[in-house]
This record gives C-alpha cells, structure tokens and sequence, in this order.
C-alpha cells in the first residue's frame, strides 16, 4: 500500500513538472542554436577600391553609406538600364507624400515610454515575476492579428494575397 502511494505521489509530481513545460515560441532567445555561420553576420559586398586620389574621398560622416555597401537599388537601375538617380530619388516623393501631415521627432521615445507604461501594466502575476516567466506573448495577445482571418477579408474584398501556410502546419519549437 506504501509503495502505491508513493508511485502516485511520484506519478503526480512529474505531471506537475511537466505542466510547466513551455507552450510559447522561443523567437525571442535570439542567439545561434549551432556551429554554422551567422547568417545575418554575411553580408555580399562590393571589392574595396583604392581611389586614384584620396583627396576626392567625401570626409566620414555618421549614417552616410559605406562605399562598398551593396546598394541593390542603384544595381539594379544601373543594369536594367535606367537612370541610377532618379531611381534614389523616386522613393523621396513616397516619403513627402507620407510624412505631409507633419511627423512627430520624438516618436521613438514616445513608443518607448507608451510602451514601457503598457509592460508595468501587464507585467504578469507575482509568481510569473519571481519566476523570470516571459509574459509578453500573453501581454500583447489583444495587439496581435489573426492571419488567416485578414486573409479572408481581403480575399473577400478581392484583393490579390500571397498562399498563406496551412492553419495545420506543425510547430518545430
């Protein structure tokens, strides 16, 4: 009778300590899971060049580019055949036409402190908190959008949408 008890009682401790297995995607442990390369860390780039004279080198300034930074705009203007400066500045109409409301130049900080104020409200309950439990999925779950829904709707609307992935398809996490 003492050895039933105790194999139930063994029996219900795993279940418990399986219960709190974890459910949640793990997109936000960014860090390699192998030995491979670091795929964002390659980047193709042009061959360095040493100019003929080094007194026509612009002088460094922050955010400009790099002269062997990839600039896939300008290729591919350049070898379609096209004009490589109306194609750089075709996208400064795009950014007039969005931005003729005004736009607020501190909007960063402005989300970072909406933000923050949001996650102290729902920071998760005490043991959640004592834990180190990630809340964030549950915390911006009334913010999320139900893709396969939106897919409905603009289809319905006739508007043209990529194949989506089965609602069905396995999680590999």
């Amino acid at each position: 009778m003492i050895r039933l008890r105790a194999a139930i009682g063994l029996g219900l401790v795993i279940l418990a300590l399986a219960a709190c297995g974890r459910s949640d995607p793990t997109l936000l442990n960014l860090r390699a899971d192998g030995e491979g390369p670091d795929e964002f860390g390659v980047l193709p780039s042009r061959p360095l060049e040493m100019p003929a004279d080094l007194t026509t080198l612009p002088p460094p300034a922050p955010g400009t580019a790099n002269r062997a930074d990839p600039d896939p705009e300008a290729e591919l203007a350049e070898a379609l055949g096209g004009n490589v400066d109306r194609a750089q500045s075709g996208s400064q109409s795009l950014v007039s036409h969005v931005t003729r409301y005004g736009v607020a130049q501190d909007i960063r900080a402005t989300l970072a402190a909406e933000d923050l104020e949001f996650r102290r409200r729902n920071d998760g309950r005490l043991l959640e908190r004592v834990a180190a439990v990630n809340v964030y999925h549950r915390a911006y779950r009334v913010m999320s959008l139900d893709r396969y829904a939106e897919l409905e709707r603009l289809r319905a609307a006739g508007i043209w949408t990529p194949a989506a992935p089965p609602a069905d398809l396995p999680r590999d996490n």
